[in-house]
């Protein structure tokens, strides 16, 4: 996996126009509100919520790509997808693709934050 499919460096700071504290504050908020939702996601997963599959999946598809987090982002949409079908086959297989591609995600976080 390349280092943009993890996290595309020079689009996300295109796309905050070179402010490092604001690419920093932003990646900060996107580890938090990821942790939450992916709690949510697991409670979704255990009681067949396909409702709540979908849209916490929207939403962080949608943070994923505002910080060019496309390989997570890929896998968010899928997912998003599999809510709207109220499908749950292999579903497990999704939340350990997310938690592994988050696991890449924040060595690569941690990596830019020493970098800048």
């Amino acid at each position: 996996m390349s280092e943009n499919a993890v996290l595309d460096f020079d689009e996300f700071m295109n796309r905050v126009q070179n402010d490092k504290e604001l690419f920093i504050e932003l990646l900060d908020i996107f580890v938090q509100d990821f942790q939450i939702k992916r709690a949510e996601l697991e409670e979704a997963v255990k009681s067949s919520n396909a409702e709540t599959v979908e849209h916490v999946a929207h939403f962080l598809k949608g943070s994923c790509g505002n910080i060019s987090a496309k390989s997570l982002r890929g896998v968010f949409t899928e997912l998003e997808e599999k809510g709207k079908a109220n499908d749950f086959e292999d579903i497990k297989k999704y939340l350990d693709d997310i938690d592994q591609k988050f696991a890449t995600l924040a060595i690569r976080i941690g990596e830019i934050r020493q970098e800048l």
